[in-house]
């Protein structure tokens, strides 16, 4: 009998060890994927590395201008994805071959703060817009109007451009332009002041530029190399 109880009591001690250990396994376990998901918040699909402002949209940004990017989005460091100058270029060639008023383009860069939420990120992306979109007057309250492009508009959360694109790789586009729609959406604290509204046409305007050089627009479709940041 006295035996049996001491079995006993040392099969008492060993599984209360396992179950310490495994428990301690777990713990461990979750801690290392709570640090994963910290580590990773706001890491979206395609965002392999944290990046600056100078190396998102394939080192678009430079100097001043990544300076810029990053006074507007609030942070200095970024997941950077998106589609490309050349399947940017190719969709909105598809959309004009297509016939249709209006089409669909792509991202050309997509970039979300460091530790902060996919839906929070920042993008600029081009379509092809209808005829009539660029004869509508009406603007969004807190919207400023600026003479470059055909029409260009910016805001505390954003910036848009309307461009006509004449070019050789474009059958029928001397009579009828591939019409070009740019937008730079920031979803940011930023406050909304003229220099904040000029500085995000100002990125907008180098994402444009890069589009429309790729799509071979005679005169770079209007834009000049330098932006020209004049209020309407």
């Amino acid at each position: 009998m006295g035996t049996g109880g001491g079995m006993r009591i040392v099969g008492r001690v060993r599984a209360g060890r396992v179950t310490a250990a495994a428990g301690l396994v777990v713990a461990l376990g979750a801690g290392l994927v709570a640090c994963g998901s910290e580590d990773t918040a706001g890491k979206e699909d395609g965002a392999t590395a944290y990046v600056g402002a100078d190396e998102v949209c394939g080192g678009l940004f430079e100097g001043a201008l990544a300076k810029k990017l990053e006074t507007v989005t609030g942070t200095t460091e970024f997941f950077d994805k998106g589609d490309g100058t050349d399947k940017v270029v190719e969709a909105l060639t598809r959309g004009y071959e297509s016939g249709h008023r209006s089409a669909a383009g792509g991202d050309l860069c997509e970039f979300s703060r460091k530790g902060g939420r996919p839906r929070d990120a920042a993008d600029i992306t081009f379509s092809m817009y209808a005829p009539q979109d660029l004869e509508d007057p009406s603007t969004a309250p807190g919207t400023q109007a600026y003479t470059m492009g055909k029409r260009s508009e910016a805001r505390g959360a954003g910036a848009s451009i309307y461009l006509a694109c004449v070019s050789p790789e474009l059958k029928g586009s001397s009579t009828d332009p591939l019409r070009v729609y740019g937008s730079f959406t920031n979803k940011s604290d930023a406050a909304d002041t003229p220099e904040i509204r000029a500085a995000n046409l100002e990125i907008l305007h180098a994402g444009a530029l890069s589009v429309v050089k790729e799509l071979g627009c005679e005169g770079a479709a209007g834009l000049p190399e330098t932006p020209v940041l004049t209020p309407k």
